[in-house]
Parts: structure tokens; sequence; C-alpha cells
């Protein structure tokens, strides 16, 4: 089932990579404000982007945690190109080199987890701590974002959506794998609190595609996400993590390759949707050209 649960997520994953660039393009034009509910390709992201995010929590029900969760930072190298389609321009190198980069780097880095599915269980407590921490990571991370402008100010926010829906996947996990074919179990608080954590991660992911800097705002959350997630599942979930010395040396130059990539895209230059406005004419009454040509 475990393979199964990959091939879904895949799927899933680049319904989900459409949509964050169809939403990106609206969210650069009319920034992270209401105004987007008034927009047909914003809500066309937005249904594509739930389908994916669907088959990801059917993905989540049939395989670990620290499986699923890293398929996803595959799309990154789809998304990319797609928002530069949409922006009328051609991928930069820059773009598909960092792209790839964070990809390769952040699948090396969650290949060498181990994989083996463990009913997942979680308290309340733990659950509440998960939040709690999740909460006060957003807060901080935001309120440094509004001082912050360009591929910073990205990130920043990209940071604070990641951490969110990396707590969306683990509620998830938690409601999906525990069910074990019982649906009275989905008669629980954390089922209740996947939709109010989702709508803040869709709120908080629009903020920060809204600064126009895609590459580095999807890469940012693609790589916090499934860390998050990794981590979540481990220390919460009892899911296992390698242990090896073996595996030190390629997790060092996978991390070498998401550094590496996610400064390359944050370097690149912002996406504006909205045409700039052209400087207006000079008045001519009293100009002394148009005085001179009278006379």
């Amino acid at each position: 089932m475990t393979w199964v649960g990959v091939v879904i997520a895949l799927v899933g994953a680049l319904g989900y990579a459409l949509g964050a660039a169809l939403q990106q393009f609206e969210a650069v034009s009319e920034g992270a404000t209401l105004a987007l509910v008034r927009r047909p390709r914003w809500w066309i992201g937005g249904v594509i982007g739930f389908a994916g995010a669907s088959l990801h929590a059917v993905a989540l029900s049939v395989a670990p945690l620290v499986v699923v969760q890293p398929v996803s930072v595959a799309t990154l190298v789809f998304a990319v190109p797609l928002a530069a389609t949409l922006h009328g321009r051609r991928p930069r190198r820059a773009e598909i080199a960092g792209s790839i980069a964070v990809a390769v780097g952040l699948l090396g880095l969650m290949l060498l987890v181990p994989a083996h599915n463990v009913t997942p269980v979680l308290s309340d407590a733990h659950a509440l701590e998960l939040i709690g921490c999740v909460a006060l990571v957003v807060a901080v991370v935001f309120t440094v974002a509004r001082r912050l402008k360009g591929p910073a100010k990205a990130l920043l926010m990209a940071v604070g959506a990641g951490a969110v829906t990396a707590t969306v996947s683990t509620f998830v996990r938690v409601v999906g794998g525990g069910l074990q074919g019982d649906l009275g179990h989905l008669l629980h608080w954390f089922t209740l609190a996947i939709p109010v954590l989702l709508v803040c991660a869709v709120v908080l992911l629009q903020k920060s595609y809204a600064v126009g800097y895609f590459g580095i705002a999807y890469a940012g959350v693609q790589v916090v996400d499934p860390i998050t997630s990794v981590t979540a599942g481990a220390v919460l979930l009892g899911e296992s993590l390698p242990t090896e010395m073996s595996k030190a040396i390629p997790a060092l130059l996978a991390a070498g390759l998401l550094i590496a990539g996610t400064i390359t895209l944050g370097r690149l230059t912002p996406d504006h949707s909205k045409p700039v406005a052209a400087p207006a004419e000079p008045d001519r009454v009293g100009d002394p050209v148009v005085a001179s040509e009278a006379a």
C-alpha cells in the first residue's frame, strides 16, 4: 500500500502545483485581499489545488507521513515553469536550476528516511503543543516579514505557511491513518481542526504568493512542509528516522543542494502581472514650447 500512496500523492502534488501557479498569478495582480474572491481564475486554481490536497489526504491514509510528504517537493520543477508561462514569459535558467536543486536536495534528504508504516496515535496534549508551536512560528515570521521586502519577505511568509500546511498533513495522517475501518474515529476534534488549519494555510499562502517571488515562496513551503511533517511524524507519531552514520555524507550533500537552490531562487526578480502605469502627460497649458509654436 505504500507505493499506492506514493502514486496518489504524486498525482495530487501535480494538481496542487497547477492550482498554486494559478492562484499566485491572481495574488500578484490583486494582492492578498478579498478582491481575489471575484477572480474566476483564483477559484479555478483553488478547486484544482483542493483536488490535489484531497488526493494527498488519501495518500496519507494509506502510507506513512515520512514517505508521502517528500513526494510533493518533486512538483517544484513543474510549478515554477507553469507560473512563468502564466506571466507570459519563458522560465529563466536560474529558476529551473534552482527548482531542480531544491527538489533533488530535499528528495535526497527524505529518501534517507526509512519507510515503516505504523498506526499513527496523537494525544490531545501533544496536538495542542503542536498547534501552539506552529502558531508561535507564524507570529514571529510574519512580524519580522512586515519589516522586510523582496525575496526575504516571501521566504519568511512561506515558512509560516509551510508550518501550517505541515500541521494540516499531520492531523490528516492521524485521522485518516487511525480510522482502521471505523468511521466513528472521525468524531474527534482533530477532524474539526483540519478545515480550520487549512483555511489559515490558504490565507498565509496567498500572502506569500502576493509578494511576487513565486519560486522562493513555493520552494519555501515545499521545504518547510515536509521537514516539519517528518519531524512531527518522528517525534509525535513514532515514525522512524535514520540513525546510521553512513548516511551523514549523503545528507550533507543533499542539504547543500537544497540551500544552493533556495539561494538561487531567492535572487530572482519578482513577477508583476499588473501593467506599469505610463507616465502622465505634462500639462501643455502654459508650456513655453507650445506658446512659441502658437506664436
